[in-house]
C-alpha cells in the first residue's frame, strides 16, 4: 500500500512538473538587444518567462565610446547599474522590478566601494549573490545581472 501511495505522489510530481515546463517553453521569449552595436554578440540582454525577465550581465561600459568608464570602481558600479536601468526601461520596467542581482567584483576588497552606489540604486533590497573572480569582460570590475518582475 505505501509503495502505492509513493508511486502515485511521484507521478503527479512528474506530471505536474513536465506541464509546468511545457508551459513555460511555451512563454520564453528570447529580447535582442536594444544596442545597435551588440546585435552581433552571441546572447540576449533579456529572456522573457512569463512576467520572469533574466538580464544577461552587464559591465561598466560606455555604449557610445564602447570602453570602460574611467574612474574606479564606484564609476564601473554606477554605470553598470545606468546599462542595467536602460536594458529594464527597454522593456517597460524600472529597477524597482528587480528581485534579484548576482554581482561579481573583480576584487573582493572594492565590496564596500561598489555597495554604496548600488544601495543607492536598489532601497527596495533585492535578493543579492556577491563573490569575486578574476577575468572579468575587457578587464572590468564588476558585472551585475538581475532578475526582474514585470
Amino acid at each position: 500500500m505505501k509503495y502505492t501511495v509513493l508511486f502515485l505522489c511521484i507521478s503527479m510530481v512528474l506530471v505536474g512538473c513536465s506541464k509546468g515546463a511545457s508551459n513555460a517553453v511555451e512563454t520564453l521569449i528570447f529580447h535582442k538587444t536594444h544596442e545597435p552595436k551588440k546585435s552581433g554578440t552571441p546572447f540576449s540582454d533579456a529572456v522573457q518567462v512569463g512576467n520572469l525577465f533574466f538580464l544577461s550581465g552587464q559591465i561598466g561600459m560606455n555604449h557610445t565610446t564602447r570602453k570602460l568608464v574611467a574612474g574606479g570602481i564606484k564609476a564601473e558600479t554606477k554605470q553598470t547599474l545606468e546599462n542595467i536601468k536602460a536594458v529594464l526601461e527597454h522593456h517597460n520596467m524600472g529597477m524597482n522590478n528587480v528581485v534579484k542581482c548576482t554581482v561579481i567584483l573583480a576584487d573582493i576588497e572594492d565590496f564596500s566601494a561598489f555597495n554604496e552606489v548600488y544601495k543607492t540604486y536598489f532601497p527596495q533590497k533585492p535578493a543579492r549573490t556577491t563573490f569575486a573572480a578574476k577575468g572579468l569582460a575587457v578587464g572590468a570590475k564588476i558585472e551585475i545581472e538581475c532578475i526582474a518582475v514585470q
